[in-house]
């Protein structure tokens, strides 16, 4: 949620800022209808204070004994009752107006966002690990013998339709590993507070966190009203909403293993084969709840987390800073870390590291009273993926396929696998 009055005093840099995400100027509408607001309010305020004159004066003229006087006074305060009442339903049906159309504008980027119009214009910034020269063609995921043994996306698809799969044995097995290891390693090495929360939320907590009311046909709603997660984003940061925290408490530091749910409307066609895109995955997110002089430090802090868990993996990735026409809707800047996939010859996102700074936390109204007694002032809210736990089995199957179809699985696994390295061909763990 922005500011209406920072795009009062600045219109300009507003504007400019917008542009850079390739957006339409806005400062004039918003300002137009903020006038009007405004204009309504003060409008309001003054005939109160008529209504209230008018008020007192019926006392004195009653006293007087001034019959004529009294009823002119009481029809008087009467319609002012009347014009006041009206004048403020308008101007409280258009701040609701101006608080919409400030709830479908994007955060504006950071300054150190490089420009851009797609995910072509990308950056670079950090690389680890050099892919396995292989002797022979690599397959995707679900092609490799040992993990189509238990990979069963026909069953899915009979219980659920397209974009779900069954995961047993083996696979089964390495999946729900990899999402204990993240977990074990943001709670022990990282500090994070691991969290198990609800799957299902109320508007407020997706309205909180920017995913509505804009990207309402992204999500599932429950014939009661309720939302399925895309992410506990949504939980571990909306559980700040309204809170006014001590300073001393920040940064909070969350993380959390949950289901995830996502319609993937605007993804119709795409990465259609596997399971790379589903419509139900895992995901172990992180959530910073920070100082706003910290967030920066945050960010990078977070991306480290989420790049440490595949270094520990042996799995070669890239960071790349999104352009400012690649960002999410609520992102002033964010860091994908997309693994190498040898079956499809590329590197593909597995975690997203972003900064919203205070964008969140105005929508949810989540402050903090620093420690000099000045007055609140809202927090800044990160989030990353640390990581999605359903691309990373894809990342660990691909990378350790062999030519003979079986799959070695890395050692930092062995303990949650009973000591297990191989995925062999019948599906089974040896």
């Amino acid at each position: 949620m922005h500011d209406i009055r920072a795009i009062r005093e600045n219109p300009a840099a507003f504007d400019a800022a917008l542009a850079r995400r390739g957006d339409d100027a806005m400062s004039s509408s918003l300002l137009e209808l903020d006038e009007a607001r405004r204009a309504k309010i003060l409008a309001a305020e003054t005939a109160q204070a008529e209504q209230n004159k008018a008020a007192k004066a019926i006392g004195a003229a009653k006293a007087k004994g001034d019959e004529a006087e009294f009823e002119r006074l009481r029809a008087e305060v009467s319609a002012k009752k009347a014009e006041v009442a009206a004048m403020q339903a308008e101007a409280k049906e258009l701040d609701a107006k101006l608080t919409d159309q400030l709830a479908r504008i994007p955060n504006l980027p950071a300054d150190d966002v490089p420009e851009g119009a797609d995910e072509d214009d990308n950056v670079e910034v950090n690389r680890w690990g050099t892919p396995r020269e292989l002797t022979f063609a690599p397959k995707e995921h679900f092609e490799i013998p040992a993990v189509a043994a238990a990979m069963d996306f026909e069953t899915a698809v009979k219980t659920s339709g397209s974009r779900f799969v069954n995961l047993t044995k083996g696979v089964a097995r390495i999946h729900r590993a990899l999402a204990q290891f993240m977990l074990d390693t943001h709670v022990d090495k990282n500090g994070l507070t691991e969290t198990q929360t609800p799957v299902l939320v109320r508007d407020e907590a997706m309205y909180g966190t920017d995913k509505l009311p804009k990207f309402g046909d992204d999500s599932y709603q429950t014939t009661n009203g309720w939302w399925l997660i895309p992410t506990s984003e949504v939980t571990l940061t909306y559980s700040v909403a309204g809170d006014i925290l001590d300073e001393g408490e920040l940064p909070r530091r969350m993380t959390a293993h949950t289901a995830c749910f996502r319609s993937e409307a605007g993804s119709a066609g795409k990465d259609t084969s596997g399971m790379l895109r589903q419509h139900q995955f895992e995901k172990v997110e992180m959530v910073s709840v920070t100082h706003p002089d910290k967030s920066d430090d945050e960010q990078k802090r977070m991306l480290r987390c989420a790049e440490d868990l595949l270094e520990q993996l042996g799995i070669p990735y890239r960071t790349v800073v999104l352009c400012t026409g690649d960002m999410g809707f609520g992102a002033r800047r964010t860091f994908d870390i997309e693994a190498w996939l040898p079956g499809q010859d590329t590197y593909r996102e597995i975690s997203s590291v972003s900064t919203t700074g205070d964008f969140q936390a105005r929508r949810m109204n989540a402050r903090f009273k620093p420690a000099d007694g000045g007055k609140p002032q809202f927090v800044h809210t990160l989030n990353g993926s640390g990581l999605a736990v359903g691309r990373c089995l894809i990342a660990v199957l691909e990378n350790g396929q062999n030519e003979d179809g079986t799959v070695t699985l890395p050692e930092v696994l062995a303990p949650y696998l009973g000591g297990k390295s191989i995925l062999q061909l019948d599906g089974s763990l040896a």
